[in-house]
């Protein structure tokens, strides 16, 4: 009865609470405005309550009048008059019953709910009847309970704040705090135990897996209805070994048989069968038959979609939010499952994804250590921000990229713990030999027919291995290859088939068989970047006893700091000085650049000169520095480069001041030319060959403050194509605009001076590198006054380079 009782209440105050929100909105709902709306700058409204941003006044009112803002306006109501007649218990024995407190303080009055903490049982909240009550309980001086003295007091006071709905995953897996699984995993007897847990945590409840398997079956019998013969397949993370919960759906319509089931039904000399032999149902064929209006083998992708949306919209109960993504390299149909918040979606052109799927299952068969390794760097990528990107896109990578870099790295151990894909081709025999898209997919569907692995490494030494190897890892020079198990160097990989195809960039991981797909073609050279020094810093921890030993003291251990967010972004920036680094960026050169390239006698050398001449030329004639060049000769011996890098640490090189001009001083071989210098030079063969090149720089006027602005000045109404944003002409005449804006002339002392060095790269086995990297030496007392101006060359300097590069194509 005590229960029902307080129900009633309850409904009873959101009542009151409706009848408020009736008033204040016959007096001009001026509580709302004032409480809960906020003016935006740029014309707009916003409400605090609802998280909610209108255009205008009239869509503000249909707001205010709307279900969604006075439904919350009525539960604040309520959870404010529970406020004011609710009191805060603690002192209580742990363990202690709702019940036992209830019955307590109705000796004051009636009790309408006890809410205890669930997490460690040590307080609780009383809601008593009403005010009167509340003063009776507040009134006594001291409460006893079972022998414990309680801590009687009123209930804070807190603002009414609105958490929106989870959209997605099981509730149950989501409340995994960071706490709670740092907690979890410090309770574990090593590393191996961790990562094993890890795994445990985040897959599929039994739950989960269920509701997964039957809306597949729902699916599946909904659109046999609507297409005779197609079938519904689940790829991607929930079937390939490495599903997490609360991951999307991602499935495949199999139209094969269905279009062959169309075709024969225009035939009048053949009847189509269904799968048992009988003939279809009659709908099928009839010209209310969904298929009567499209031909399946002629229509487009985005036109099949839109009829499979119009199928899951009202035919597939409990679907809703469905929405076709044409424009998608692979396009597909979005939808959500309202009582679960699970979302999904359906393609029908990616038979590939399901070899892909397949692929991965193999891979965690063969071994029982590829999960938790893969579970445990994918998880470390995303609290690194490395990875997993909730909303997709950007330039992050995707956790099938971070799957097969791990798997990348397993088929490279010595011995290997998995196989290649060119030697699991081998080991295919018969249907397994197969061809999807023009692709080779084959690979035995039996792991058990594969030669176990003899390497011992157990997953503590290969999660800090992994770290080691791709810390200093040419990601931009190379083209990970599973099919190959070896990086494969990118003049090779242009030279080859799909070398035209394939889209190079800062991270190159070629997809196990469509091998023209780079999975990281979306990362960009500063995630790229980032990855490569998280490794290194999680290398230096991995070597740590910290990582290796469980804490007797109770400190977090092994996995848990390394999966601490930013922790590895810190020591990255403390220990990463004045240095901007360029990966090989050959998808900024022609085709034809690209081969000509390609076919020198020594490809390193040739990229590194030009990717000098570029910084040069924006340094000088773009950002109007004055710079005087200096370069290292490739054929010296070691001793004589040794002794030549420590006279440059004992020489202080002075900038010449040149003339009004900004240009350079000429050495004697230049100054011997008789032709004038043209006004937008090739720098190409200015430099001698060598692997390190100096400049030291001085920089006279501000020219990073107001580019934007003077930029917009500069371009006009009406810009002109060469003067587009971006273009390096018209930067050039923003740093000039911006330096007369300044002054007539050159000023009598420059802002600050530096030398900066352009290094090529070499990995930690001494191979040749196609990396390049600007390490940046301010003078000591203006190295202040050079940190805003470096700042502002980490963004710009590798964008120029880039679009100089491609202009000399």
């Amino acid at each position: 009865m005590g229960n029902a009782d307080a129900a009633k209440r309850l409904k009873g105050e959101v009542f009151r609470g409706r009848t408020h929100l009736r008033c204040v909105e016959k007096a001009g709902m001026a509580e709302s405005t004032n409480e809960d709306l906020e003016s935006l700058p740029r014309g707009g409204f916003r409400c605090r309550l609802c998280h909610v941003t209108v255009a205008n006044k009239p869509s503000l009112d249909d707001h205010l009048r709307g279900k969604k803002h006075q439904r919350l306006e009525s539960l604040r109501s309520v959870r404010q008059a529970q406020e004011l007649r609710s009191v805060f218990v603690s002192g209580f024995r742990k363990g202690t019953p709702a019940s036992e407190l209830s019955d307590y303080f109705q000796a004051y009055g009636e009790v309408v709910n006890v809410v205890m903490d669930k997490d460690k049982g040590v307080y609780a909240i009383v809601e008593l009847q009403d005010r009167e009550v509340l003063e009776k309980v507040l009134a006594q001086t001291q409460h006893f309970l079972g022998g414990q003295k309680l801590r009687v007091k009123p209930r804070e006071k807190k603002d009414f704040k609105y958490t929106p709905p989870r959209k997605q995953g099981s509730a149950k897996r989501q409340q995994l705090s960071p706490e709670k699984l740092a907690q979890e995993l410090c309770q574990a007897d090593d590393v191996d135990a961790q990562m094993s847990l890890l795994v445990q945590l985040f897959e599929f409840s039994e739950g989960e897996r269920r509701l997964r398997d039957l809306l597949v079956t729902l699916f599946q019998e909904v659109f046999l209805e609507f297409f005779p013969g197609s079938a519904i397949l689940p790829f991607g993370s929930s079937v390939n070994g490495f599903d997490v919960s609360g991951c999307d759906l991602d499935l495949f319509l199999d139209l094969e048989k269905t279009k062959k089931f169309q075709a024969s039904s225009k035939s009048p000399m053949e009847t189509p069968l269904a799968k048992d032999g009988a003939s279809p149902e009659p709908d099928a064929c009839s010209e209310d038959s969904i298929l009567s209006d499209i031909d399946l083998a002629s229509a487009t992708v985005p036109e099949i979609l839109e009829l499979v949306a119009t199928v899951l919209q009202k035919c597939v109960p409990g679907v809703h939010h469905v929405q076709v993504v044409p424009n998608a390299r692979r396009p597909v149909v979005k939808f959500c499952h309202k009582e679960s918040s699970l979302r999904g979606d359906i393609s029908i052109d990616n038979k590939l994804a399901l070899r892909n799927t397949r692929f991965l299952q193999l891979c965690t068969e063969t071994d029982e250590r590829v999960r938790p390794l893969v579970y445990a760097v994918r998880h470390w990528a995303k609290q690194q921000a490395l990875a997993g990107n909730p909303f997709g896109g950007g330039p992050l990578l995707n956790n099938y990229a971070v799957t097969l870099l791990v798997l990348f790295f397993l088929q490279t151990r010595s011995p290997p713990v998995l196989p290649t894909v060119a030697r699991l081709k081998e080991l295919s025999e018969g249907e397994e030999q197969t061809v999807v898209d023009g692709w080779d997919c084959s690979f035995p569907k039996d792991s058990t027919r594969l030669e176990p692995s003899s390497n011992t490494e157990n997953l503590c030494a290969l999660l800090a291995e992994f770290f080691h190897v791709f810390g200093d890892y040419n990601f931009a020079g190379h083209v990970i290859s599973l099919r190959e198990g070896q990086p494969l160097p990118v003049p090779s990989v242009l030279k080859s088939d799909v070398g035209s195809k394939l889209k190079l960039g800062p991270f190159n991981l070629q997809d196990p068989f469509e091998l023209s797909h780079n999975v990281a073609a979306n990362v960009n050279a500063k995630t790229a970047l980032r990855f490569q020094r998280c490794c290194q810093v999680a290398a230096k921890y991995c070597r740590s006893l910290q990582y290796q030993r469980k804490s007797s003291k109770g400190k977090i251990w092994g996995l848990v700091r390394l999966f601490q967010p930013g922790t590895a972004e810190a020591e990255v920036l403390a220990a990463t000085g004045l240095i901007i680094d360029f990966p090989l960026t050959l998808a900024a050169l022609s085709a034809q650049s690209r081969e000509l390239l390609c076919q020198t006698g020594d490809f390193h050398q040739q990229w590194f000169q030009k990717v000098c001449a570029s910084i040069a030329f924006v340094l000088r004639d773009v950002l109007k520095c004055s710079c005087l060049e200096t370069q290292e000769g490739l054929e010296e011996e070691q001793q004589a480069v040794t002794e030549c890098e420590q006279g440059e640490q004992q020489t202080e090189v002075k900038a010449e001041q040149p003339s009004a001009g900004g240009k350079r001083s000429l050495d004697k071989e230049e100054a011997g030319s008789s032709s004038p210098s043209p006004k937008r030079p090739r720098t190409d063969n200015l430099f001698p060959e060598g692997q390190s090149m100096t400049w030291n720089c001085t920089v006279w006027h501000k020219v990073w403050l107001g580019r934007r602005r003077v930029r917009r000045q500069l371009q006009g109404p009406q810009a002109e194509p060469q003067h587009t944003a971006g273009s390096l002409e018209l930067e050039a005449k923003v740093s000039e605009a911006i330096s007369q804006q300044a002054g007539e002339g050159r000023p009598a002392d420059p802002l600050f001076q530096f030398a900066v060095r352009a290094r090529a790269g070499a990995s930690a086995s001494g191979e040749r590198d196609t990396r390049l990297s600007l390490h940046f030496d301010p003078a000591p007392e203006q190295a202040a006054a050079f940190q805003e101006f470096f700042h502002f060359l980490q963004g710009f300097l590798p964008r120029a380079v880039e679009r100089q590069l491609a202009s000399e194509a």
